[in-house]
């Protein structure tokens, strides 16, 4: 399974903010610039095991929360995600993703 470094970077982000962490603050625990941070929350930098755990203590978070979701079970992958975007769409779309993932589940 390939990792999906924007949703890692989503989490991560949501994380932070949670913890009422701004980026500068977060970026200046962790010994990194703001601009990497950044690439970071926004999937487009690739970050290491080791940056992800010193993060993941930082915010104090599991890791197993921010690579899949959930921190115990693996079948809430995306569940929040989903969530999100449902709670953001109208009846009609929400009624459409329900439908193709009826779909996608028999199959």
């Amino acid at each position: 399974m390939a990792l999906d470094y924007s949703i890692i970077g989503e989490r991560l982000k949501k994380a932070r903010i949670s913890k009422n962490l701004t980026q500068e603050k977060l970026a200046e625990k962790l010994d990194v610039s703001i601009a990497f941070l950044s690439r970071i929350e926004r999937g487009n930098s690739h970050i290491s095991l080791k940056r992800l755990s010193q993060i993941c203590d930082i915010l104090g978070v599991s890791e197993g929360s921010i690579l899949n979701g959930s921190s115990n079970n693996s079948n809430s992958y995306l569940s929040t995600e989903f969530y999100d975007i449902l709670k953001n769409t109208t009846s009609e779309k929400q009624k459409l993703i329900y439908e193709i993932a009826k779909i996608i589940n028999n199959n």
